[in-house]
């Protein structure tokens, strides 16, 4: 190992959840870009199923989507990986009230309003 490898921090990883696929995979190539090590899936479940494999720093997630929502994954994921960093983004009114409902059972997170500019997601990440 060289020392600049040795000095080279490993990158964050990220793992983003929309189930507009379009919108995940670039999320993901902006995180990549941006020198994070992300992965794009499709769904609620398909972020939880991702844990054993990718383990994530952080998860962004969409709220509403079909099947368990971004919120549910949510607190899936932090009962797993309690360190894991958690920014769900939404761009439906009915967000609020899913929050709200968290909030009651002791959850809370953090919320973006859909679009969210690339600058002012990587700003939350690096914050």
């Amino acid at each position: 190992m060289t020392e600049a490898t040795a000095a080279t921090p490993p990158k964050r990883k990220v793992l983003v959840a929309d189930d507009e696929q379009v919108i995940a995979n670039t999320l993901a190539i902006i995180l990549n870009q941006a020198g994070f090590e992300a992965c794009a899936v499709y769904s609620g479940e398909a972020a939880i199923e991702a844990l054993d494999s990718f383990q994530p720093d952080m998860l962004i997630s969409d709220v509403i989507m079909t099947g368990i929502t971004g919120i549910e994954a949510a607190i899936a994921i932090r009962q797993k990986m309690p360190h894991c960093k958690i920014l769900l983004f939404s761009g439906q009114a009915a967000t609020a009230d899913l929050l709200e409902k968290a909030r009651l059972h002791g959850h809370e997170f953090e919320i973006l309003a859909k679009p969210v500019h690339p600058t002012d997601l990587l700003a939350k990440l690096r914050g």
